[in-house]
């Protein structure tokens, strides 16, 4: 089964295109080697997955033709416990840390700059 194709059907990336983009990109890796998207995968594979922010390392432990539920997709795989753990200290980092220009939207208005300007 081509590596494109079994990251869409376990949910990893919502359209296959997303999926091969992503191998094509350097983003996904098998075996600790990086891949192109019509690479074939077998039970036992492990695969590295970065989207977006968050990481993956997980084994293969099915394949799948078809895209199905989610609780049939999380059988394709296994996450390991050091991905839990780094996904779990991510997510605690992103909750207590805000983003210095999260509260910025946009262009200042005028005010906004005249404040600036007062400042520095």
């Amino acid at each position: 089964m081509r590596i494109d194709k079994w990251l869409w059907a376990a949910r990893f990336f919502k359209t296959r295109s997303l999926a091969t983009d992503a191998v094509g990109g350097g983003k996904v890796k098998l075996n600790g080697a990086p891949t192109k998207p019509a690479r074939e995968v077998k039970v036992g594979d492990r695969l590295d997955v970065s989207n977006s922010e968050t990481r993956w390392q997980v084994v293969i432990l099915g394949l799948s033709e078809k895209r199905g539920p989610a609780p049939e997709a999380r059988q394709l795989y296994e996450e390991t416990q050091e991905s839990i753990a780094a996904r779990e200290a991510e997510q605690m980092r992103r909750k207590f840390t805000q983003e210095p220009a999260a509260d910025i939207h946009g262009r200042p208005t005028k005010r906004n700059r005249r404040q600036m300007d007062r400042l520095g």
